[in-house]
């Protein structure tokens, strides 16, 4: 019982070293660095110590901390008050929280939100993700039979990959991948024998999976395991050695498979749902249209050298990376030795499941590269692949490298004609002696680099090369003396195994710290001067930020300040129009936007500011507008008030109706039509254009619902200056009414006179 447990400790003390900065000294796995080495006001904050701000480890990452962070800590929140966190108000001017997907909202191993404090939190989730995707993948290893070592050593490859290492921090997107394993494990013993236990253990793993945050991933993973369920299922049956009825008896076995899909449909209909609604709804084509012609949409070709020299290119974290655009996107480093292997077994061992995983390996870099293959999905314009990045088939990649890599260890130290891995370690070697070449002079008559690039990819070959020829020498010696009469007696296979396995250790130890940061818990989205003065003021107002420099999209929402700025793969088209057409300050809603998933308007000489809520302004350089006015500073942020800011919530006195959005955002660039008196209405068909004045409060205003007070002598039309989106509902003194599409994005209703209790809410169905 106690060798059970052995490897899985081990493994657990070995994730638990290089997460030795958490642990010992309370440093997070979170880039918080870079929101007060490179953002303002944060940079005032610490302005005497760094003038030039607090250095920080790696710029690249950068989006744990613009997106994943404060959209979980939003849901979290949320859920903590017994609601479902379906709405963010902070963002966008207001957008979709559950139904973005990557806020992961149903994620069974958000608990660690709950119990703990979030930063607390987060961060063992982050330690988690290498710890179970190495577990998980152990035990798959293991019911394949092969040794500990080698499952062990696929373990390792798995958590501290490239792809793992360079999206760890999202918390996120290998959040999705760690449930492979279990996946695959699950399905090989339903295939065995139909269990309620595994057929639950494969229901929850999908589930997790599905909800984990990040869909493109899922829909990758869900390609791997459908192909493993099917090859594996002709295989047992034709196994069967039966002549007859082959179909028939497949079909019997793939039957629970089917039963499990229905019920994982419906459990995490709770999120595709609203998800794909939301898709419906958004901006994706036409924001993502083009970009696979991009540099680095695809793995470039050159930029296979990184499977054997991941910093070839150099690193973003050193500050001198000089390759396509972006490194995280393009490194699928597995480790000189487990590359190695890994081509061995390929090479070398001859049954299904070496067949299967190389084949993955192969599509998933085919699909992957630019191809036309790979590009076949962009030209024929195919739903949700055209606007999905390739560079994360990877996953598949590394994944099927750390499977391979465990069977070409087993194979190695178990069966004879060991030298054949002289073979894949002459590919190798070749391919290192034309780096060399290239670097010491053949970039002079090839294709030229500068100077200062080959000095860094130079730097950058000498670890891997000496990793290459150590574990080479490794390997060769084994094989020269493992026939020897002393050869079990001295456990040579054993200690070879456990030396090769350090190594590879200390090569992914060596990537993952480099690349990854662990940095003080203070710097966490502290308080700064300008923040809380901002939080102060009374009223739902909105800020808007002149400069990119400034409180970047999304770090309102840890702020609770409602921002028009937003950073998500997904946001409302409606939205999106309007604010490029304020940004062109002309009613030009046409695409492309430009946006590239980041909204930050700064035209504040636009009347739709007034529209929006736009109370404050706020910029690193002096503003001379009539209605904007200084109140306040801290070091080089600069907070302006807008004098002419419209109201929450307000009547307007007569309506104009638009028949189409071309045709609203003609309306709301008249200059002619005061906006504060007049509102565009799409979809009124009543004869009654004016209305009586009122009054309108705001009594409680929630992520999931508004509710206002409303008084007037007349009938009246409201305006909350919200988004509209077809989920919010209204009643009116308890009774259903129509919110109508208001000033091309808001929300406007009709209220009969006298006094009502107005609440607007927001329901996932």
């Amino acid at each position: 019982m106690m060798k059970k447990f052995i490897v899985p400790v081990l493994f657990a003390i070995i994730i638990g070293i290089f997460f030795y900065p958490f642990f010992l000294h309370g440093r997070l796995p979170i880039p918080s660095d870079t929101i007060v080495g490179l953002y303002h006001p944060f940079r005032d904050l610490y302005a005497k110590e760094y003038p030039n701000g607090i250095p920080y480890k790696n710029f690249l990452i950068t989006d744990p901390v613009r997106q994943q962070y404060p959209w979980r800590n939003l849901a979290i929140t949320i859920e903590k008050q017994a609601q479902l966190p379906l709405w963010n108000p902070y963002s966008f001017a207001g957008t979709l929280l559950l139904a973005n997907f990557q806020s992961a909202v149903f994620y069974p191993l958000n608990i660690f939100l709950f119990i703990f404090p979030f930063w607390l939190g987060w961060s063992l989730l982050v330690f988690l993700q290498p710890l179970l995707a190495g577990l998980f993948l152990y035990l798959y290893l293991r019911y394949m039979k092969l040794s500990l070592s080698s499952s062990l050593l696929g373990g390792i490859v798995f958590a501290f990959c490239g792809f793992s290492v360079s999206w760890l921090e999202w918390n996120s997107v290998i959040q999705v991948a760690l449930w492979l394993p279990v996946i695959l494990l699950a399905k090989e013993h339903i295939l065995k024998k139909v269990s309620y236990k595994w057929m639950a253990v494969l229901i929850f793993a999908q589930c997790a999976a599905f909800f984990a945050g990040h869909i493109q991933l899922f829909f990758y993973m869900l390609l791997l395991h459908a192909s493993y369920l099917i090859v594996r299922i002709i295989q047992i049956t034709r196994n069967e050695g039966k002549q007859t009825h082959f179909w028939k008896r497949a079909w019997k076995r793939y039957l629970p498979f089917v039963i499990h899909g229905l019920i994982v449909i419906l459990i995490t209909s709770l999120q595709w749902f609203p998800t794909l609604q939301y898709i419906f709804e958004s901006a994706r084509g036409a924001d993502q249209a083009n970009s696979w012609l991009k540099d680095g949409w695809f793995i470039p070709w050159q930029h296979l050298i990184q499977f054997v020299s991941p910093d070839f290119f150099g690193n973003p974290a050193t500050l001198n990376y000089w390759g396509t655009w972006n490194y995280g996107e393009l490194v699928g480093y597995v480790g000189i030795g487990p590359l190695i292997i890994a081509l061995y077994a390929m090479f070398f061992r001859k049954d299904k499941k070496t067949l299967f995983f190389g084949t993955i390996f192969f599509l998933s870099l085919i699909f992957s590269l630019p191809t036309i293959f790979a590009k076949l999905p962009f030209i024929w314009n195919i739903p949700f692949l055209s606007t999905s990045q390739p560079t994360r088939l990877l996953f598949l990649t590394d994944f099927s490298l750390a499977v391979l890599a465990a069977l070409g260890f087993d194979y190695y130290f178990h069966h004879e004609k060991k030298f054949k891995i002289i073979y894949p370690i002459l590919f190798i070697g070749f391919i290192f002696v034309l780096l060399w070449s290239y670097i010491l002079k053949g970039y002079i008559f090839t294709i030229p680099i500068s100077p200062d690039h080959v000095s860094i990819a130079k730097h950058n070959l000498y670890l891997p090369t000496g990793l290459y020829l150590c574990i080479s020498l490794l390997l060769l010696l084994y094989s020269a003396i493992a026939n020897k009469k002393f050869h079990k007696k001295y456990y040579l296979a054993e200690i070879f195994s456990c030396i090769i396995i350090l190594i590879v250790i200390f090569d992914v130890f060596r990537f993952f710290w480099k690349f990854d940061p662990f940095t003080e818990r203070q710097y966490l989205f502290p308080s700064t001067k300008t923040l809380s003065y901002l939080q102060n003021q009374h009223g739902q107002f909105r800020i808007m930020e002149t400069d990119s420099r400034i409180l970047p999209p999304n770090f309102s929402v840890m702020y609770h300040l409602q921002s028009l700025d937003g950073y998500d793969p997904l946001y409302l088209q409606r939205y999106g129009e309007l604010i490029i057409a304020m940004e062109r300050n002309k009613p030009d809603i046409h695409t492309p936007f430009g946006f590239d998933r980041i909204i930050t308007p700064t035209n504040t000489s636009s009347r739709l500011i007034n529209l929006f809520g736009i109370k404050y302004v706020v910029s690193l350089t002096d503003i001379r507008q009539a209605n904007l006015v200084k109140v306040f500073s801290e070091g080089q942020t600069q907070i302006y008030k807008n004098t002419k800011a419209f109201p929450r919530v307000f009547f307007v006195t007569s309506l104009k109706s638009a028949g189409n959005k071309n045709v609203a955002i003609q309306l709301l660039f008249d200059k002619q039509l005061n906006l504060r008196k007049t509102a565009v209405v799409e979809g009124w068909d009543s004869s009654m254009k004016n209305f009586t004045n009122g009054t309108a409060h705001i009594n409680n205003y929630q992520a999931n619902s508004v509710s206002i007070t409303v008084k007037s002598t007349g009938n009246t039309f409201l305006v909350l200056t919200d988004t509209y989106y077809p989920t919010w509902h209204v009643t009116v003194d308890g009774k259903s009414a129509v919110i109508y599409r208001t000033d091309y994005n808001f929300r406007g209703v009709f209220i009969p006179k006298g006094e009502h209790a107005v609440i607007f809410s927001d329901n996932l169905f």
